[in-house]
């Protein structure tokens, strides 16, 4: 395989995963406000300040009254904005069409069919009353797609490649989803009944990231930071978190580099010492100084990701 081309599955991965997390994140964000329990995170402009801290965009004049629709055009379907679910979808089809002999018919039409449905959405309906039904079926859509990944894939290098975007833009879009819910919850702490480690926030979160419901079988009470944190970022079993994300990847880059002594410099040998890291982490460290976990994680897979690019896509 072309390293070009690996290059480009790699992001198509990514980049169709980013759009999934910047649409929940809309959907959740925006809904979750009507049955919060207190004035501040029913405020739009607290909705909508959040929605742009997550995507890196954040707004920092707080005086500054930001227009809704402006804003949520500007996240979903705004072709000049950089980060809009938009270009995401944009990106990855471009990636699929130079990697067209490599994937499955199957991929490559849901692919396109998420493409032609983004691109052609009306963008006055998603400002007025669009929002829901865009942002459900981008979620949607890109469930369709891994799901054709991993029936019509062979699960060779092709597959691993892809997997291994999916998974760092997986983790790298659940710490940014943790920052900007620990920021919303560090914001409006003094707008609840309770401080930060029983704020709101923390369900909201979990509803973002789908696992509202397993966290609350697992743990059987309201969501805290303690809990929140600990199933999001260290339990293995949760297909969301951190942890699961690490796995996966160390699974999938064995597929590429299969030498039994990894070099030092190596991805495989990064991607083994950070997961080891994890293994023997404990949430109340965590807890500590969430700030200087999430730069810290960051950090790591954006290394992982220029490793990557060094080792395998370097043409």
């Amino acid at each position: 395989m072309l390293a070009r081309v690996a290059n480009n599955l790699y992001w198509m991965g990514r980049y169709i995963e980013r759009s999934e997390h910047v649409a929940r994140y809309l959907n959740v964000n925006y809904f979750s406000s009507l049955d919060a329990p207190n004035e501040l995170s029913q405020s739009r402009q607290f909705v909508l300040r959040s929605m742009l801290f997550m995507v890196d965009k954040p707004e920092k004049d707080e005086k500054k009254i930001l227009n809704e629709e402006e804003v949520l055009y500007q996240i979903g379907l705004d072709p000049s904005s950089p980060f809009s679910i938009l270009n995401n979808v944009k990106i990855a089809r471009e990636n699929a069409n130079s990697a067209r002999d490599l994937i499955s018919q199957e991929l490559y039409e849901a692919i396109n069919k998420f493409y032609h449905y983004t691109i052609n959405y009306d963008a006055d309906e998603f400002k007025k009353n669009g929002l829901d039904d865009f942002t459900s079926n981008v979620t949607e859509m890109t469930g369709v797609i891994r799901g054709k990944m991993r029936g019509t894939l062979l699960h060779d290098s092709v597959y691993a490649i892809i997997m291994m975007g999916i998974n760092i833009e997986r983790a790298t879009q659940i710490i940014r989803i943790i920052n900007s819910k620990c920021q919303d919850a560090l914001s409006a702490q003094g707008s609840y009944q309770h401080k930060f480690s029983k704020s709101f926030e923390w369900t909201t979160l979990l509803k973002c990231l789908e696992s509202y419901d397993m966290m609350r079988r697992i743990y059987k009470k309201t969501p805290t930071s303690i809990s929140t944190l600990e199933f999001l970022i260290l339990n293995p079993n949760c297909p969301r978190s951190i942890m699961n994300c690490l796995n996966q990847i160390c699974n999938n880059v064995k597929v590429i580099d299969d030498q039994k002594e990894k070099k030092p410099d190596s991805t495989a040998f990064l991607v083994g010492k950070i997961r080891s890291e994890f293994r023997f982490k404990r949430i109340e460290e965590i807890d500590e100084n969430i700030y200087v976990f999430i730069k810290k994680i960051l950090e790591d897979l954006s290394s992982i990701s220029i490793k990557m690019e060094e080792e395998f896509f370097n043409y």
